[in-house]
């Protein structure tokens, strides 16, 4: 069994910290793949640490080399100023970064917080998607090397899922054959895509963390980007808008688009939209099995998310 304070204190001072001053290690919830904890040192500083599952752990074939991903997500966020953990020290089997402040959006936020909230979002996942990569697709490595288009890069994504669903045999509201069928028919409409953009793809409510620093409000910062790819924009506003449509979030719009973000909905946009619902939805089918979810909660993903799969597949079959 591995030791949690030996394990933090090795890395702590690798990074340069003294690990005497290692006063607090618990582990944080919410993660669904990673094993995370808090660090708190004696000078009230405090860091994450990630470590990921053990090889043998049966995973989907995009979650090789989260951490790599996660690391990218970070350097590439402070570059454009958005609030987010820095990296402390990243090896092969760990990541350390800073924590931020705040805690998940949560049901305790008044209306006018969560707008004015929703408006700051905005502005912030615009200046993320300013940002651009070398190449398409998951900065890991997990699907092969970046790809020069996104065409290519995306098929090989959900061609990824699709193989893991047959992989697992997970229960999916339609056949696997039938999915890649009708997501090839609107994989067109990805050519439209030309810059690789840092795409966070993992930006529900848990995953944005809330502070009042002067009893205001306000964003403490954007977590758990090991999900990230470089890509189309408009990816992200599929978590953005978790079983529901980004076009009904007019604060969040206005934001997005107050701070040069473009977020047009034309034909072909639609389109992407639908694959992007598609294959976020897929994933969260899938992962419950080699995830081995409990029953409350393959419950709620069909009754839940079954529907949006089968909403984005008939829209994109409307709109092929």
């Amino acid at each position: 069994m591995v030791d949690s304070w030996e394990r933090a204190r090795h890395i702590l001072q690798a990074a340069g910290l003294d690990p005497g001053r290692l006063t607090h290690l618990a582990p944080l919830t919410g993660g669904t793949y990673n094993t995370v904890e808090e660090l708190r040192l004696t000078d009230g500083s405090r860091y994450v640490l990630k470590i990921p599952p053990a090889a043998a752990v049966p995973g989907m074939r995009h979650e090789k080399r989260l951490l790599v991903s996660e690391a990218e997500f970070y350097r590439s966020a402070a570059r454009v100023g958005v609030p987010t953990p820095r990296q402390a020290l990243a090896g092969e089997d760990f990541l350390l970064m800073t924590a931020v402040p705040g805690d998940p959006w949560d049901g305790t936020l008044t209306d006018t917080e969560q707008t004015a909230l929703r408006a700051e979002l905005g502005r912030q996942v615009a200046r993320l998607h300013r940002v651009t990569g070398p190449g398409f697709g998951y900065p890991s490595g997990a699907l092969g090397p970046l790809a020069p288009d996104w065409r290519t890069a995306f098929t090989a994504m959900f061609d990824a899922v699709l193989d893991d669903a047959r992989r697992y045999g997970a229960r999916l509201p339609r056949p696997v054959d039938a999915v890649a069928r009708t997501a090839a028919s609107a994989y067109g409409a990805l050519d439209e895509v030309t810059d690789p953009c840092l795409v966070h793809f993992d930006l529900w409510r848990g995953n944005i963390l809330v502070d009042r620093p002067d009893g205001r409000a306000r964003i403490g910062g954007l977590i758990d980007g090991e999900r990230m790819f470089w890509g189309d924009p408009l990816a992200d506003f599929v978590s953005l808008a978790l079983l529901g449509d980004i076009r009904e979030d007019e604060e969040f719009l206005a934001g997005y688009r107050e701070a040069g973000g473009r977020a047009r909905f034309d034909a072909p946009a639609r389109l992407r939209l639908a694959l992007y619902r598609a294959y976020l939805y897929l994933i969260m089918l899938i992962e419950t099995v080699p995830r081995e979810a409990g029953e409350e909660h393959q419950r709620w993903v069909r009754e839940r998310v079954d529907p949006e799969l089968v909403a984005a597949l008939d829209e994109i079959e409307r709109g092929s």
